[in-house]
């Protein structure tokens, strides 16, 4: 194989990895707005079935939804890479 072709080779190589990480972590970031905001969603609709004035469970949601959206996201972190 010439060095050319190495060198292309190796440079495809390396902005894959690139890409790979660019999608891995908007792919993550859009995993943890969906939780949040899906979350919250039935809070607020909990509130509304139970007629609560005070937004009890919307907060919880709200709380709820990050903290378990940082679960999901730091499990996929801490996964070994494929």
């Amino acid at each position: 194989m010439s060095k050319k072709n190495k060198d292309t080779e190796n440079s495809f190589s390396k902005k894959k990895k690139q890409l790979d990480g660019v999608l891995r972590y908007s792919g993550l970031a859009f995993q943890m707005m969906a939780i949040i905001l899906v979350v919250l969603y039935a809070g607020i609709k909990l509130d509304q079935y139970l007629g609560n004035e005070f937004p009890l469970f919307t907060i919880i949601g709200a709380i709820g939804g990050v903290f378990l959206s940082l679960y999901f996201a730091l499990r996929d972190l801490l996964k070994p890479n494929k």
